[in-house]
């Protein structure tokens, strides 16, 4: 794929509403599908498969299968996952900045 600016080719891979929360959860430790389940409200385990797979792909997760029975399946960050760790934090600090100063501030809707 060809990019105009760098910033596409990080938002091809990181862009969407949950690839990123994927990976802020799994910043904390490799979790199963069923926990990054829980953890996720709002997503369905078909989009939750799809984006696990597409991060994967990308080489951003690692799947590790455990031969067991049931299976066991988790999913961690690689190295090349880890590398997106600052955008990561500085995506968080600025979230709750934004939260902070959006939850104190006085709405006024115009008519």
């Amino acid at each position: 794929m060809v990019y105009n600016i760098p910033v596409e080719a990080t938002l091809d891979v990181i862009g969407g509403k949950w690839k990123v929360v994927i990976m802020c959860h799994l910043i904390k430790g490799e979790k199963r599908t069923s926990e990054l389940k829980k953890l996720m409200c709002g997503i369905t385990q078909k989009m939750l498969t799809q984006q696990l797979r597409e991060l994967e792909q990308d080489g951003v997760l690692q799947r590790t299968i455990y031969n067991q029975i049931p299976p066991k399946v988790v999913y961690s960050l690689t190295e090349y996952g880890w590398s997106l760790r600052p955008i990561l934090d500085a995506m968080c600090s600025w979230g709750e900045l934004h939260v902070e100063l959006t939850q104190n501030k006085i709405v006024v809707v115009e008519k």
